[in-house]
C-alpha cells in the first residue's frame, strides 16, 4: 500500500457534514459528548462494517510503512493466520473535515470489485467508533520509488517488464470503467520476485467510457496537461502518468520538476518539448512520445495500442509468463544493506507525532511483542 509521501493531492469535495461530526477525535480517556455514536457510524455504512475494538486483538502492530494523507499506514501481523498485512488507518474526523467521505467509500468499493495479478488486493475493511481501516496485502520489498532512489535509472530490459505489467493493470481498470488518477512510483509495490502491483485507489473513481472528469487531483509531476487545466479528461490521463513514470525511471529525473501549484505546472508542461535522450532506443523513444502526447485523443491510451508497440516485440502480455522469471536487478537491490533505510523515504518517528493515538511506543522489530490495534486505543 503506497503512502502519499509527496502530498500534492486535491480530492473531490462533497456535501457538508453536520458540525457536530467535525470535532477532533477524542482520546480514549476523554470521550466527546457532542458526538452521536449511531450517526457517526451509520454515515460510513455499508462500505465500512462496524466492529468493536476488541475484534482487533489478533492484529499485532509490527511498525510503520508510510505516512498517508490522513493517517498512518501500519504493518501488522494477523496472529490467527500467521500472515502480515498493511493497514491504512483513517481518523473519521479527518475524513469529514477534508470532505472526502464519498471518496473513501469509493476506494473500498473499487478495490472490492477488481481483482487482477498486477493490482494490490484488498483483504478487509471496517470501522470502529473513531477510525476507518483498510487492510491490504503487505509487500516486504517496498515500492518502486525506493529502487529508483537506490538505482538512479533503469535499463530498458527492466522497463519493458515494468511497462507491460503496469500497462496490463491500467488496461484492466479502464475496461472495468475505472480511472486510477494517481499512477506514480510510490503507488507501485514490488513482490519478492520484483514484479509490480499497482496500489492506492484513494483517488480512483468509476468513469465509464465516453464520460469525462474535471477534478484536479493526483500528484502534480505526474498529472496530464488536461488534468492540470481542470478537465475535461478521461482514462488517457493515466497513460500520460505511465509515460512520466517510465521517462523518470529511464533518466533518473522527472522531465518537468514539480511546481508548487497546478497553474505554474501547467505552463511548464505545455511548453516543454519532451524530447527523448539519444541514449533511448528508437522503439523506447517512440513509446514515450506516444504516451506523452499532449493531445489526449492522439495519445496512446489503450492496452491494445501498447501491445502493438515495437518496444514490446516478443514480450508476452500474459501475467503468468511475465512473472515467470524474477527481475534480477530488484533482487540485487533488495539485498543491499541500505534497502531498509531507503524504504523509509526519510520518514522518522517525528513524522507520526501528530497522530491522535500513541503509536510511537510500539516496537518495530518483528521479533518483539508489539501492541495490538485494540491496545492502542483505536476505537
Amino acid at each position: 500500500m503506497g503512502g502519499d509521501v509527496s502530498k500534492n493531492n486535491k480530492l473531490e469535495r462533497e456535501v457538508p457534514v453536520p458540525e457536530h461530526l467535525l470535532s477532533p477525535a477524542p482520546g480514549p480517556e476523554k470521550p466527546n459528548l457532542e458526538w452521536t455514536l449511531p450517526g457517526f457510524i451509520s454515515i460510513f455504512l455499508p462500505e465500512f462494517p462496524h466492529r468493536r475494538s476488541s475484534g482487533q486483538q489478533h492484529l499485532q502492530i509490527l511498525g510503520f510503512i508510510a505516512k498517508g494523507s490522513y493517517g498512518p499506514i501500519l504493518k501488522v501481523k494477523d496472529l490467527c493466520r500467521e500472515k502480515t498485512y498493511a493497514i491504512k488507518v483513517l481518523p473519521k474526523s479527518e475524513i469529514l473535515k477534508h470532505g472526502v467521505l464519498q471518496q473513501s467509500k469509493e476506494e473500498v468499493i473499487i478495490q472490492r470489485q477488481v481483482r487482477h495479478p498486477f493490482l494490490h488486493d484488498l483483504q478487509d475493511c471496517w470501522q470502529t467508533q473513531h477510525h476507518l481501516f483498510i487492510m491490504c496485502d503487505y509487500y516486504s520489498a517496498g515500492d518502486l520509488y525506493t529502487y529508483w532512489m537506490m538505482m538512479g535509472c533503469f535499463q530498458e530490459d527492466e522497463l519493458r517488464v515494468f511497462a507491460a505489467e503496469l500497462g496490463s493493470a491500467l488496461g484492466f481498470l479502464h475496461d472495468f470503467g475505472i480511472i486510477h488518477r494517481d499512477v506514480k512510483m510510490e503507488n507501485v509495490l514490488l513482490t519478492d520476485q520484483g514484479h509490480l502491483r499497482l496500489a492506492d485507489f484513494g483517488l480512483s473513481r468509476r468513469l465509464e467510457h465516453g464520460r469525462r472528469a474535471f477534478t484536479i487531483c493526483g500528484t502534480i509531476q505526474y498529472m496530464a496537461p488536461e488534468v492540470l487545466s481542470g478537465g475535461p479528461y478521461n482514462h488517457a490521463a493515466d497513460w500520460w502518468s505511465l509515460g512520466i513514470l517510465l521517462f523518470s525511471l529511464a533518466t533518473g529525473k522527472f522531465p518537468v520538476a514539480p511546481e508548487p501549484e497546478h497553474c505554474s505546472m501547467l505552463r511548464k508542461v505545455r511548453s516543454f518539448p519532451y524530447d527523448m535522450p539519444s541514449t533511448f532506443s528508437p522503439a523506447f523513444a517512440l513509446l514515450l512520445k506516444e504516451l506523452l502526447c499532449k493531445t489526449p485523443a492522439h495519445r496512446l491510451h489503450s492496452l491494445e495500442r501498447l501491445q502493438r508497440q515495437a518496444f514490446f516485440r516478443g514480450t508476452p502480455f500474459d501475467a503468468q509468463l511475465l512473472q515467470k522469471a524474477p527481475v534480477q536487478l530488484i533482487l540485487e537491490l533488495k539485498s543491499r544493506p541500505d534497502h531498509m533505510v531507503q524504504m523509509q523515504h526519510g520518514l522518522t518517528n517525528k513524522s507520526f507525532q501528530n497522530f491522535d493515538c500513541n503509536f510511537l511506543s510500539s516496537p518495530i522489530s518483528p521479533t518483539d511483542l508489539s501492541p495490538t490495534l485494540a491496545n492502542l486505543g483505536l476505537n
